[in-house]
Protein backbone atom coordinates (compact mmCIF):
# COMPACT_ATOMS: atom_id res chain seq x y z
CA UNK A 1 0.00 0.00 0.00
CA UNK A 2 3.21 2.34 0.86
CA UNK A 3 4.62 2.00 -2.53
CA UNK A 4 1.14 2.33 -4.53
CA UNK A 5 0.88 5.66 -2.33
CA UNK A 6 4.11 6.81 -3.23
CA UNK A 7 3.46 6.78 -6.61
CA UNK A 8 0.42 7.64 -6.57
CA UNK A 9 2.33 11.32 -4.76
CA UNK A 10 5.22 10.86 -7.49
CA UNK A 11 2.72 11.49 -10.55
CA UNK A 12 0.47 14.36 -8.58
CA UNK A 13 4.22 15.69 -8.91
CA UNK A 14 4.22 15.21 -12.38
CA UNK A 15 0.73 16.32 -12.84
CA UNK A 16 1.50 20.06 -10.63
CA UNK A 17 4.86 20.40 -13.83
CA UNK A 18 2.01 20.14 -16.96
CA UNK A 19 -0.01 22.08 -14.76
CA UNK A 20 2.50 25.15 -14.86
CA UNK A 21 3.65 24.39 -18.14
CA UNK A 22 0.07 24.15 -19.67
CA UNK A 23 -1.86 26.64 -17.80
CA UNK A 24 -0.55 29.58 -20.02
CA UNK A 25 -1.64 27.80 -22.85
CA UNK A 26 -5.10 27.54 -21.31
CA UNK A 27 -4.99 30.81 -20.64
CA UNK A 28 -4.38 32.12 -24.31
CA UNK A 29 -6.59 29.70 -25.55
CA UNK A 30 -9.52 30.35 -23.25
CA UNK A 31 -9.74 33.90 -22.59
CA UNK A 32 -7.37 35.23 -25.87
CA UNK A 33 -9.25 32.63 -28.41
CA UNK A 34 -5.69 31.72 -29.69
CA UNK A 35 -3.90 28.97 -30.22
CA UNK A 36 -0.47 28.89 -29.15
CA UNK A 37 1.54 25.39 -29.21
CA UNK A 38 4.44 27.44 -28.59
CA UNK A 39 3.61 27.44 -24.94
CA UNK A 40 6.13 23.84 -24.62
CA UNK A 41 8.99 25.92 -26.39
CA UNK A 42 8.32 29.21 -23.78
CA UNK A 43 8.92 26.08 -21.00
CA UNK A 44 12.17 24.77 -22.92
CA UNK A 45 13.52 27.89 -22.75
CA UNK A 46 12.79 28.42 -19.15
CA UNK A 47 14.69 25.12 -18.57
CA UNK A 48 17.89 26.31 -20.50
CA UNK A 49 17.30 30.00 -18.71
CA UNK A 50 17.67 28.64 -15.67
CA UNK A 51 20.74 25.76 -16.64
CA UNK A 52 23.04 28.64 -17.85
CA UNK A 53 21.85 30.82 -14.64
CA UNK A 54 22.89 28.15 -12.28
CA UNK A 55 26.20 26.88 -14.12
CA UNK A 56 27.51 29.73 -15.89
CA UNK A 57 26.45 32.55 -13.76
CA UNK A 58 26.48 30.97 -10.29
CA UNK A 59 22.78 32.20 -9.44
CA UNK A 60 21.38 30.18 -6.69
CA UNK A 61 18.31 27.73 -7.68
CA UNK A 62 15.60 29.58 -5.84
CA UNK A 63 16.85 32.82 -7.61
CA UNK A 64 17.23 31.31 -11.08
CA UNK A 65 13.18 30.45 -11.12
CA UNK A 66 12.01 34.04 -10.88
CA UNK A 67 14.78 34.81 -13.39
CA UNK A 68 13.32 32.28 -15.82
CA UNK A 69 10.05 33.76 -15.44
CA UNK A 70 10.79 37.24 -16.33
CA UNK A 71 12.78 36.20 -18.60
CA UNK A 72 11.17 34.01 -20.79
CA UNK A 73 7.53 36.70 -20.28
CA UNK A 74 9.97 39.20 -21.73
CA UNK A 75 10.76 37.30 -24.51
CA UNK A 76 6.74 36.52 -25.30
CA UNK A 77 5.86 39.88 -25.31
CA UNK A 78 8.52 40.18 -28.18
CA UNK A 79 7.43 37.86 -30.17
CA UNK A 80 3.48 38.58 -29.45
CA UNK A 81 4.46 42.22 -30.37
CA UNK A 82 6.24 41.58 -33.34
CA UNK A 83 4.23 38.09 -34.89
CA UNK A 84 1.59 36.39 -32.92
CA UNK A 85 -0.51 39.68 -32.28
CA UNK A 86 -0.66 39.86 -36.18
CA UNK A 87 -3.03 36.49 -36.08
CA UNK A 88 -5.36 37.67 -33.42
CA UNK A 89 -9.02 37.08 -35.14
CA UNK A 90 -7.42 34.31 -37.93
CA UNK A 91 -8.68 30.62 -38.02
CA UNK A 92 -7.27 27.62 -35.87
CA UNK A 93 -5.80 26.55 -38.60
CA UNK A 94 -3.41 29.24 -39.57
CA UNK A 95 -2.49 29.97 -35.91
CA UNK A 96 -1.48 25.98 -35.26
CA UNK A 97 0.55 26.07 -38.25
CA UNK A 98 1.91 29.35 -37.38
CA UNK A 99 3.26 28.21 -33.91
CA UNK A 100 3.63 24.73 -34.96
CA UNK A 101 6.63 26.31 -37.31
CA UNK A 102 7.96 28.23 -34.42
CA UNK A 103 8.31 25.16 -32.28
CA UNK A 104 10.57 23.49 -34.56
CA UNK A 105 12.27 27.02 -34.89
CA UNK A 106 12.83 26.67 -31.04
CA UNK A 107 14.21 23.60 -31.43
CA UNK A 108 16.73 23.95 -34.40
CA UNK A 109 17.66 27.20 -32.36
CA UNK A 110 18.43 25.63 -28.69
CA UNK A 111 20.38 22.65 -30.54
CA UNK A 112 22.68 25.75 -32.47
CA UNK A 113 23.28 27.28 -28.99
CA UNK A 114 23.85 24.91 -26.36
CA UNK A 115 24.03 21.85 -28.29
CA UNK A 116 21.65 18.59 -28.67
CA UNK A 117 22.63 16.96 -25.81
CA UNK A 118 21.14 16.76 -21.94
CA UNK A 119 21.54 19.70 -19.78
CA UNK A 120 22.05 18.17 -15.92
CA UNK A 121 20.59 20.08 -13.30
CA UNK A 122 21.82 19.87 -9.90
CA UNK A 123 19.27 21.46 -7.01
CA UNK A 124 20.34 22.49 -3.69
CA UNK A 125 21.24 19.52 -0.66
CA UNK A 126 17.99 20.52 1.26
CA UNK A 127 15.80 19.77 -1.99
CA UNK A 128 17.70 16.58 -2.30
CA UNK A 129 17.34 12.96 -1.26
CA UNK A 130 14.18 11.85 1.00
CA UNK A 131 11.71 13.01 4.16
CA UNK A 132 9.40 10.91 6.04
CA UNK A 133 5.74 12.10 5.49
CA UNK A 134 3.26 10.02 7.26
CA UNK A 135 4.80 6.85 6.83
CA UNK A 136 5.92 7.29 3.59
CA UNK A 137 9.44 8.04 2.50
CA UNK A 138 8.96 11.19 -0.25
CA UNK A 139 11.32 13.05 -2.38
CA UNK A 140 11.75 16.25 -1.09
CA UNK A 141 11.69 18.16 -4.52
CA UNK A 142 8.90 16.75 -5.18
CA UNK A 143 7.03 18.15 -2.09
CA UNK A 144 8.63 21.26 -2.83
CA UNK A 145 7.07 21.20 -6.61
CA UNK A 146 3.57 20.51 -5.10
CA UNK A 147 3.59 23.25 -2.47
CA UNK A 148 5.03 25.45 -5.59
CA UNK A 149 2.04 23.97 -7.50
CA UNK A 150 -0.62 25.04 -4.83
CA UNK A 151 0.90 28.43 -4.81
CA UNK A 152 1.02 29.49 -8.35
CA UNK A 153 -2.84 27.55 -8.79
CA UNK A 154 -3.86 30.10 -6.26
CA UNK A 155 -2.06 33.52 -7.15
CA UNK A 156 -3.45 32.48 -10.44
CA UNK A 157 -7.44 32.10 -9.65
CA UNK A 158 -7.39 35.35 -7.55
CA UNK A 159 -5.17 37.25 -10.66
CA UNK A 160 -7.78 36.05 -13.03
CA UNK A 161 -10.74 35.73 -11.81
CA UNK A 162 -11.08 38.04 -8.41
CA UNK A 163 -9.32 41.30 -9.68
CA UNK A 164 -9.53 44.12 -11.78
CA UNK A 165 -6.93 42.72 -14.31
CA UNK A 166 -8.77 39.14 -14.69
CA UNK A 167 -11.83 41.54 -15.51
CA UNK A 168 -10.53 44.06 -18.24
CA UNK A 169 -8.78 40.26 -19.62
CA UNK A 170 -12.39 38.88 -19.94
CA UNK A 171 -14.26 41.76 -21.10
CA UNK A 172 -11.44 42.49 -24.02
CA UNK A 173 -11.92 39.05 -25.11
CA UNK A 174 -15.85 39.24 -24.71
CA UNK A 175 -16.02 42.23 -26.68
CA UNK A 176 -12.42 43.74 -27.62
CA UNK A 177 -14.31 46.80 -29.37
CA UNK A 178 -16.50 47.31 -26.39
CA UNK A 179 -13.79 47.33 -23.91
CA UNK A 180 -11.87 49.47 -25.96
CA UNK A 181 -14.15 52.44 -26.03
CA UNK A 182 -14.44 51.76 -22.31
CA UNK A 183 -11.24 53.07 -22.14
CA UNK A 184 -9.17 49.57 -21.50
CA UNK A 185 -5.92 49.35 -23.75
CA UNK A 186 -6.54 46.13 -25.07
CA UNK A 187 -3.22 46.27 -26.65
CA UNK A 188 -1.45 45.92 -23.21
CA UNK A 189 -3.64 43.92 -21.57
CA UNK A 190 -3.44 41.19 -24.55
CA UNK A 191 0.86 41.62 -24.24
CA UNK A 192 0.64 41.34 -20.56
CA UNK A 193 -1.86 38.16 -20.19
CA UNK A 194 0.43 36.45 -22.91
CA UNK A 195 3.70 37.54 -20.60
CA UNK A 196 1.95 36.01 -18.10
CA UNK A 197 1.33 32.31 -19.62
CA UNK A 198 4.73 32.69 -21.26
CA UNK A 199 6.22 33.34 -17.96
CA UNK A 200 4.60 30.85 -15.86
CA UNK A 201 5.76 28.16 -18.83
CA UNK A 202 9.43 29.23 -18.29
CA UNK A 203 8.95 28.62 -14.72
CA UNK A 204 7.45 25.10 -15.19
CA UNK A 205 10.46 24.22 -17.58
CA UNK A 206 12.71 25.40 -14.99
CA UNK A 207 11.11 23.80 -12.71
CA UNK A 208 10.98 20.36 -14.74
CA UNK A 209 14.27 20.41 -15.41
CA UNK A 210 15.47 18.08 -12.95
CA UNK A 211 12.90 15.68 -12.89
CA UNK A 212 12.25 15.82 -17.16
CA UNK A 213 15.14 15.62 -19.78
CA UNK A 214 16.06 18.96 -20.78
CA UNK A 215 16.95 18.58 -24.57
CA UNK A 216 15.99 20.74 -28.03
CA UNK A 217 13.24 17.82 -28.04
CA UNK A 218 11.64 18.64 -24.73
CA UNK A 219 8.53 20.63 -26.72
CA UNK A 220 8.02 17.14 -29.12
CA UNK A 221 7.91 15.11 -26.19
CA UNK A 222 5.40 17.20 -23.87
CA UNK A 223 3.03 19.08 -26.35
CA UNK A 224 0.24 16.18 -26.39
CA UNK A 225 0.49 16.74 -22.42
CA UNK A 226 0.25 20.05 -22.43
CA UNK A 227 -2.78 19.99 -25.26
CA UNK A 228 -4.51 16.98 -23.62
CA UNK A 229 -4.71 19.38 -19.80
CA UNK A 230 -6.08 22.13 -21.46
CA UNK A 231 -8.96 20.25 -23.71
CA UNK A 232 -9.59 17.69 -20.36
CA UNK A 233 -10.02 20.79 -17.74
CA UNK A 234 -11.33 23.18 -19.72
CA UNK A 235 -9.99 26.12 -21.64
CA UNK A 236 -9.45 29.25 -19.74
CA UNK A 237 -10.58 27.36 -16.59
CA UNK A 238 -7.59 27.61 -13.91
CA UNK A 239 -9.19 24.88 -11.97
CA UNK A 240 -10.09 22.43 -14.39
CA UNK A 241 -6.55 22.43 -15.99
CA UNK A 242 -5.07 22.12 -12.26
CA UNK A 243 -7.32 18.90 -12.04
CA UNK A 244 -6.83 17.86 -15.36
CA UNK A 245 -3.12 17.81 -15.00
CA UNK A 246 -3.31 16.04 -12.04
CA UNK A 247 -5.47 13.23 -13.23
CA UNK A 248 -2.86 12.94 -15.76
CA UNK A 249 0.14 12.95 -13.83
CA UNK A 250 -1.23 10.57 -11.73
CA UNK A 251 -2.90 8.22 -14.38
CA UNK A 252 0.75 8.34 -16.66
CA UNK A 253 3.04 7.81 -13.56
CA UNK A 254 0.94 4.79 -12.14
CA UNK A 255 0.14 3.49 -15.11
CA UNK A 256 3.89 3.39 -16.22
CA UNK A 257 4.76 2.01 -12.87
CA UNK A 258 2.20 -0.86 -13.00
CA UNK A 259 2.33 -2.08 -16.77
CA UNK A 260 5.60 -0.14 -18.51
CA UNK A 261 5.09 -1.98 -21.64
CA UNK A 262 1.30 -0.29 -22.01
CA UNK A 263 0.94 2.31 -19.14
CA UNK A 264 0.98 5.10 -21.75
CA UNK A 265 -2.17 4.20 -23.11
CA UNK A 266 -3.96 5.13 -19.83
CA UNK A 267 -3.72 9.07 -20.54
CA UNK A 268 -5.21 8.56 -23.57
CA UNK A 269 -8.46 6.67 -22.57
CA UNK A 270 -8.79 8.53 -20.07
CA UNK A 271 -8.60 11.32 -22.25
CA UNK A 272 -11.34 10.06 -24.77
CA UNK A 273 -13.86 9.16 -21.71
CA UNK A 274 -13.36 12.66 -20.52
CA UNK A 275 -13.99 14.22 -23.42
CA UNK A 276 -16.44 11.82 -24.49
CA UNK A 277 -18.40 12.59 -21.51
CA UNK A 278 -17.63 16.67 -21.17
CA UNK A 279 -16.54 17.31 -24.67
CA UNK A 280 -16.37 21.40 -23.18
CA UNK A 281 -14.03 19.65 -20.22
CA UNK A 282 -14.33 18.54 -16.77
CA UNK A 283 -14.81 23.02 -15.74
CA UNK A 284 -15.21 24.45 -18.90
CA UNK A 285 -18.24 26.41 -20.22
CA UNK A 286 -20.66 24.64 -22.69
CA UNK A 287 -20.75 26.36 -26.07
CA UNK A 288 -23.78 28.68 -26.66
Amino acid sequence: MSAFLTVVFNGLAYGVLLFIIAVGLSVTMGMMQFVNLAQVSFSMLGGYVMVTAMGSLGVPFLASLPLAFVAVGLFSIVLERLVLRHFYGSDDLTQVLLTLGLVFMSISAVAYVWGPSFQPVNVPAWLSGQEPVLGLMLERYRIFLLLAGGLIAAALVIGLERTRFGAMVRACVDNRRAASGCGINTNLVFALTFALGGGLAGLGGALSANLLSLDPNFPLRYLVYVLIVVSVGGMGNITGSLLAALLIGVADVVGKYYLPSAGGVFIYVLTVAIMMWRPQGLLGRKAA
